[in-house]
């Protein structure tokens, strides 16, 4: 990935399809509705001709798009709440089945990123991120690791498919791209972030972003170098939190740079194929330096298979 990116890291780790979970878009009514909120539905403004943007991503041009109602989990899902799903039908995550998963090399000790140069298990081009073995949802930060501390934080390590496994067992789904867009913008029109047009209105933090010189030097000024609980900061006007920042989100779309200058604009699902699922809402990593896709209309995308330490989910459920 070109410099201008701060997408994990995609990977085909197999010649496998979605393996037919959430191929095709299909409505969740079952599941139940306690910590999520009633997004009103409306038409709205989505996307943007903002001149910091990524064109080539196909944030712009701004549509007028339109959402049915419909719940949104509140927080992103948990590491508790993901543990409750792998204790109840021994789901196998993708990050298992391969071994390995990526981890950012701040969050890794010095002596096991020495290991991991001699063995050349960085990304080309992203040397940040390291190819764990072991490294899954449950050993964050590789097999010698374990969550103990953290379950309140987002669960990362999923990829799409463990995210649609997930949704499909607490009879729920993954948000279509309109619908987290809209629910970020929390009522506000046209805004660059979240919470409005500055990024730190007051001098105060308003996500889990990078900050410092990256990739090398995070200052954690907002107060995390990795994920930060799954409530921190303040909800944006829906009541949702962690919309922009601290964990990427798989989204049911497919990727597109180019599909919504000629779909639909109603309840819009995305192209039907592709080879990567969209990503949104940015991460700990992202740094206006490099990469500022915390912003609400950005977007990127990875293989349904992929999985890092700083890609999560949150779950919808229709009305």
């Amino acid at each position: 990935m070109g410099k201008g990116s701060c997408c994990t890291p995609g990977e085909k780790r197999c010649n496998c399809d979605d393996g037919q979970l959430g191929e095709k878009f299909a409505r969740a009514y079952s599941g139940a509705t306690d910590n999520m909120v009633r997004i009103p539905g409306s038409t709205f403004l989505m996307g943007t001709d903002d001149e910091i943007g990524y064109p080539d991503d196909g944030e712009g041009p701004v549509r007028r798009v339109s959402v049915d109602p419909f719940y949104m989990d509140q927080c992103s899902v948990s590491i508790a709440d993901f543990a409750k799903f792998i204790e109840a039908t021994g789901y196998e995550t993708d990050a298992a089945k391969f071994n390995y998963s990526y981890v950012f090399h701040a969050l890794l000790p010095d002596n096991t990123k020495r290991t991991l140069d001699m063995l050349g298990r960085t990304v080309l081009g992203l040397e940040w991120w390291y190819n764990v073995e072991g490294a899954d949802w449950a050993h964050p930060f590789g097999p010698d690791s374990d969550f103990q501390g953290l379950e309140n934080h987002p669960v990362t390590h999923v990829s799409y498919r463990d995210a649609i496994a997930y949704c499909e067992w607490a009879g729920k789904r993954l948000p279509t791209e309109a619908e987290v867009e809209f629910s970020a913008r929390g009522g506000l029109e046209q805004k660059r972030y979240v919470w409005g047009d500055e990024l730190m209105p007051g001098e105060k933090h308003m996500c889990n972003i990078f900050q410092g010189k990256f990739p090398d030097y995070n200052s954690a000024e907002d107060g995390f170098v990795g994920t930060a609980p799954i409530d921190a900061f303040e909800p944006n006007g829906y009541g949702l939190y962690n919309m922009a920042g601290n964990v990427w989100e798989w989204v049911f779309d497919w990727w597109s740079p180019d599909f919504h200058l000629i779909g639909p604009r109603d309840n819009p699902i995305g192209p039907d194929t592709g080879e990567r699922r969209l990503n949104r809402g940015g991460s700990y990593l992202c740094h206006d330096s490099y990469c500022n896709r915390y912003r609400v209309a950005a977007r990127t995308s990875n293989t349904p298979d992929s999985s890092t330490g700083n890609l999560g989910f949150r779950c919808v459920r229709d009305i």
